[in-house]
Protein backbone atom coordinates (compact mmCIF):
# COMPACT_ATOMS: atom_id res chain seq x y z
CA UNK A 1 0.00 0.00 0.00
CA UNK A 2 1.42 3.57 -0.78
CA UNK A 3 2.03 5.72 1.69
CA UNK A 4 0.80 9.34 2.07
CA UNK A 5 2.95 12.41 2.27
CA UNK A 6 3.05 15.62 4.24
CA UNK A 7 5.51 18.44 3.22
CA UNK A 8 5.83 21.71 5.17
CA UNK A 9 6.26 24.97 3.16
CA UNK A 10 8.67 27.31 4.70
CA UNK A 11 9.77 30.54 3.97
CA UNK A 12 13.14 32.17 3.95
CA UNK A 13 11.03 35.35 4.44
CA UNK A 14 8.28 37.18 4.57
CA UNK A 15 5.94 38.47 1.96
CA UNK A 16 8.31 35.87 -0.73
CA UNK A 17 6.38 34.14 -2.28
CA UNK A 18 5.44 31.01 -0.43
CA UNK A 19 1.54 30.88 -1.22
CA UNK A 20 2.69 31.02 -5.27
CA UNK A 21 4.29 28.10 -4.96
CA UNK A 22 2.03 25.97 -2.58
CA UNK A 23 -0.69 26.99 -5.51
CA UNK A 24 1.65 26.42 -8.01
CA UNK A 25 2.32 22.42 -6.32
CA UNK A 26 -0.84 21.90 -5.35
CA UNK A 27 -2.19 22.55 -9.24
CA UNK A 28 1.11 20.44 -10.82
CA UNK A 29 -0.20 17.45 -8.11
CA UNK A 30 -4.08 17.41 -9.59
CA UNK A 31 -3.06 17.75 -12.55
CA UNK A 32 -0.94 14.56 -12.56
CA UNK A 33 -4.16 12.59 -10.30
CA UNK A 34 -2.42 13.00 -7.14
CA UNK A 35 -4.79 13.35 -4.52
CA UNK A 36 -3.64 16.82 -2.31
CA UNK A 37 -5.10 18.47 0.25
CA UNK A 38 -3.92 22.17 0.98
CA UNK A 39 -3.73 24.00 4.23
CA UNK A 40 -2.45 27.16 5.50
CA UNK A 41 -3.67 27.00 9.39
CA UNK A 42 -1.86 30.34 10.27
CA UNK A 43 -2.67 33.18 8.01
CA UNK A 44 -2.87 37.20 8.89
CA UNK A 45 -3.98 40.27 7.07
CA UNK A 46 -6.91 38.34 5.75
CA UNK A 47 -9.90 40.43 4.81
CA UNK A 48 -13.16 39.22 6.33
CA UNK A 49 -14.68 36.47 4.33
CA UNK A 50 -17.28 38.75 2.87
CA UNK A 51 -14.70 41.33 1.56
CA UNK A 52 -14.08 41.60 -1.94
CA UNK A 53 -10.29 41.53 -1.06
CA UNK A 54 -10.71 38.19 0.42
CA UNK A 55 -10.91 36.90 -2.90
CA UNK A 56 -6.81 37.99 -2.99
CA UNK A 57 -6.05 36.39 0.10
CA UNK A 58 -3.63 33.75 0.61
CA UNK A 59 -6.44 30.85 1.37
CA UNK A 60 -8.76 32.13 -1.25
CA UNK A 61 -5.53 31.21 -3.74
CA UNK A 62 -4.65 28.06 -2.08
CA UNK A 63 -8.90 26.53 -2.28
CA UNK A 64 -8.62 28.16 -5.81
CA UNK A 65 -5.86 25.80 -6.62
CA UNK A 66 -7.47 22.84 -5.02
CA UNK A 67 -10.69 23.83 -7.01
CA UNK A 68 -12.50 24.18 -4.25
CA UNK A 69 -15.32 26.96 -3.95
CA UNK A 70 -14.66 29.90 -0.99
CA UNK A 71 -17.37 29.13 1.69
CA UNK A 72 -17.21 29.15 5.63
CA UNK A 73 -16.53 25.61 5.62
CA UNK A 74 -13.90 25.20 2.92
CA UNK A 75 -12.07 28.15 4.93
CA UNK A 76 -11.99 27.40 8.23
CA UNK A 77 -10.94 23.85 6.80
CA UNK A 78 -7.77 25.18 5.04
CA UNK A 79 -7.46 28.25 7.44
CA UNK A 80 -8.33 27.77 10.90
CA UNK A 81 -6.27 30.67 12.56
CA UNK A 82 -7.01 33.97 10.59
CA UNK A 83 -6.15 37.04 11.84
CA UNK A 84 -6.84 41.21 10.12
CA UNK A 85 -3.59 42.94 11.31
CA UNK A 86 -1.16 41.98 8.86
CA UNK A 87 1.43 41.23 11.57
CA UNK A 88 3.08 38.11 12.99
CA UNK A 89 0.42 35.90 14.00
CA UNK A 90 1.09 36.50 17.59
CA UNK A 91 0.85 40.29 17.29
CA UNK A 92 -2.39 39.81 15.20
CA UNK A 93 -3.92 37.48 17.95
CA UNK A 94 -2.94 39.98 20.70
CA UNK A 95 -4.94 42.84 18.65
CA UNK A 96 -8.01 40.95 18.46
CA UNK A 97 -7.63 39.70 21.81
CA UNK A 98 -7.18 36.20 20.96
CA UNK A 99 -4.47 33.91 21.46
CA UNK A 100 -3.13 30.97 19.79
CA UNK A 101 -0.68 27.97 21.80
CA UNK A 102 1.24 25.65 19.77
CA UNK A 103 0.47 22.81 20.97
CA UNK A 104 -3.49 23.66 19.47
CA UNK A 105 -1.80 24.45 16.01
CA UNK A 106 0.10 21.73 16.47
CA UNK A 107 -2.33 19.16 17.50
CA UNK A 108 -4.89 20.64 14.38
CA UNK A 109 -1.96 19.89 11.86
CA UNK A 110 -1.21 16.26 12.88
CA UNK A 111 -4.74 15.55 12.42
CA UNK A 112 -4.84 16.50 9.47
CA UNK A 113 -1.46 14.25 8.87
CA UNK A 114 -3.18 11.42 10.14
CA UNK A 115 -6.41 11.90 8.06
CA UNK A 116 -4.65 12.26 4.38
CA UNK A 117 -5.23 8.73 3.25
CA UNK A 118 -2.41 6.92 1.18
CA UNK A 119 -1.24 7.47 -1.81
CA UNK A 120 -2.39 11.46 -0.72
CA UNK A 121 -0.07 14.02 -0.17
CA UNK A 122 -0.98 16.96 2.67
CA UNK A 123 0.67 20.53 1.64
CA UNK A 124 1.15 23.04 4.93
CA UNK A 125 1.80 26.25 4.24
CA UNK A 126 4.03 28.27 7.10
CA UNK A 127 3.62 31.78 8.27
CA UNK A 128 5.99 34.76 6.94
CA UNK A 129 10.00 33.47 7.72
CA UNK A 130 11.26 30.18 9.33
CA UNK A 131 11.89 32.38 12.58
CA UNK A 132 9.18 34.48 12.60
CA UNK A 133 7.03 34.03 15.70
CA UNK A 134 3.90 32.31 15.97
CA UNK A 135 3.16 32.41 19.45
CA UNK A 136 4.39 34.34 21.65
CA UNK A 137 6.60 31.76 22.88
CA UNK A 138 7.47 29.65 19.39
CA UNK A 139 8.36 30.18 16.12
CA UNK A 140 7.70 28.45 13.00
CA UNK A 141 10.89 26.49 12.97
CA UNK A 142 9.23 25.09 16.75
CA UNK A 143 6.39 24.66 14.78
CA UNK A 144 7.78 22.85 11.95
CA UNK A 145 10.04 20.49 14.43
CA UNK A 146 7.12 19.89 16.42
CA UNK A 147 5.16 17.86 13.53
CA UNK A 148 8.40 16.41 12.23
CA UNK A 149 7.75 16.97 8.54
CA UNK A 150 10.39 17.54 5.80
CA UNK A 151 10.60 21.01 4.30
CA UNK A 152 10.09 22.67 1.20
CA UNK A 153 12.14 26.21 1.47
CA UNK A 154 10.79 29.31 -0.52
CA UNK A 155 13.02 31.84 -1.12
CA UNK A 156 12.50 35.36 -3.45
CA UNK A 157 14.58 36.81 -5.67
CA UNK A 158 15.70 40.47 -4.23
CA UNK A 159 18.80 41.34 -2.89
CA UNK A 160 19.20 39.90 -0.25
CA UNK A 161 17.44 36.95 -1.13
CA UNK A 162 20.69 34.43 -1.50
CA UNK A 163 22.11 34.97 2.14
CA UNK A 164 18.52 34.67 3.36
CA UNK A 165 18.17 31.43 1.89
CA UNK A 166 21.15 30.08 2.86
CA UNK A 167 20.95 31.06 6.28
CA UNK A 168 17.50 29.13 6.43
CA UNK A 169 19.04 25.69 4.98
CA UNK A 170 21.80 26.04 7.34
CA UNK A 171 19.27 26.66 10.06
CA UNK A 172 17.30 23.61 8.93
CA UNK A 173 20.12 21.73 9.00
CA UNK A 174 21.23 22.19 11.90
CA UNK A 175 18.20 21.39 13.63
CA UNK A 176 18.15 18.25 11.76
CA UNK A 177 14.92 18.85 9.70
CA UNK A 178 14.70 16.99 5.73
CA UNK A 179 15.26 19.92 3.20
CA UNK A 180 13.53 18.41 0.30
CA UNK A 181 14.45 21.81 -2.55
CA UNK A 182 14.60 25.02 -2.59
CA UNK A 183 12.69 27.29 -4.61
CA UNK A 184 12.96 30.81 -5.84
CA UNK A 185 9.78 33.29 -6.43
CA UNK A 186 10.71 35.80 -8.40
CA UNK A 187 10.48 39.08 -6.88
CA UNK A 188 8.95 42.75 -8.06
CA UNK A 189 11.32 44.71 -9.30
CA UNK A 190 14.42 42.35 -8.34
CA UNK A 191 17.88 43.77 -9.58
CA UNK A 192 18.80 40.20 -10.21
CA UNK A 193 17.68 37.48 -12.65
CA UNK A 194 15.90 34.26 -10.71
CA UNK A 195 18.16 31.65 -12.50
CA UNK A 196 21.18 33.52 -10.88
CA UNK A 197 19.08 33.45 -7.52
CA UNK A 198 18.55 29.91 -7.97
CA UNK A 199 22.33 29.05 -9.04
CA UNK A 200 23.91 31.10 -5.87
CA UNK A 201 21.15 28.61 -3.42
CA UNK A 202 21.92 25.36 -5.49
CA UNK A 203 26.01 26.29 -5.78
CA UNK A 204 26.56 27.33 -2.43
CA UNK A 205 23.66 25.25 -0.09
CA UNK A 206 24.26 21.81 -2.13
CA UNK A 207 20.36 21.48 -2.22
CA UNK A 208 17.96 21.21 -5.50
CA UNK A 209 16.98 24.39 -6.56
CA UNK A 210 13.77 25.42 -8.81
CA UNK A 211 11.96 28.64 -10.19
CA UNK A 212 8.36 29.04 -10.02
CA UNK A 213 6.86 32.38 -11.43
CA UNK A 214 4.26 34.16 -9.56
CA UNK A 215 1.32 32.74 -10.61
CA UNK A 216 3.15 30.60 -12.72
CA UNK A 217 3.48 26.79 -13.63
CA UNK A 218 5.39 24.24 -11.00
CA UNK A 219 8.48 22.83 -13.03
CA UNK A 220 8.95 19.58 -14.13
CA UNK A 221 10.81 17.48 -11.37
CA UNK A 222 9.35 19.49 -8.13
CA UNK A 223 6.56 17.57 -7.19
CA UNK A 224 8.58 14.25 -7.34
CA UNK A 225 10.97 15.94 -4.87
CA UNK A 226 8.32 15.10 -2.32
CA UNK A 227 8.28 12.07 -1.80
CA UNK A 228 12.19 11.68 -2.54
CA UNK A 229 14.78 11.29 0.23
CA UNK A 230 16.67 14.21 1.47
CA UNK A 231 17.80 16.77 -0.87
CA UNK A 232 21.53 16.99 -0.01
CA UNK A 233 23.15 17.92 -3.16
CA UNK A 234 22.01 20.01 -6.43
CA UNK A 235 19.26 17.79 -8.50
CA UNK A 236 17.37 18.33 -11.53
CA UNK A 237 15.62 21.49 -11.05
CA UNK A 238 18.42 23.65 -10.68
CA UNK A 239 22.91 23.02 -10.28
CA UNK A 240 25.16 25.09 -10.12
CA UNK A 241 26.92 26.95 -12.95
CA UNK A 242 29.64 25.27 -14.55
Amino acid sequence: MSRSRAVFIAGAGTEIGKTYVTAALTRRLREAGCPVRTLKPLASGVPALDHPDFAASDTARLLAAQGLAVTPATVAACSPWRFAAPLSPDLAAAREGRALALADLVGWCRDAIRATPPGGTLLIEGVGGLMSPVTPEATGLDWLKALDLPALLVSGSYLGAISHALTAIETLRAHGVPLRAAVVCESPDAPTPPDFVAGAIARHGAVATHIVPRDGACPDGLADLIGAPDATAPGPGRAPPG
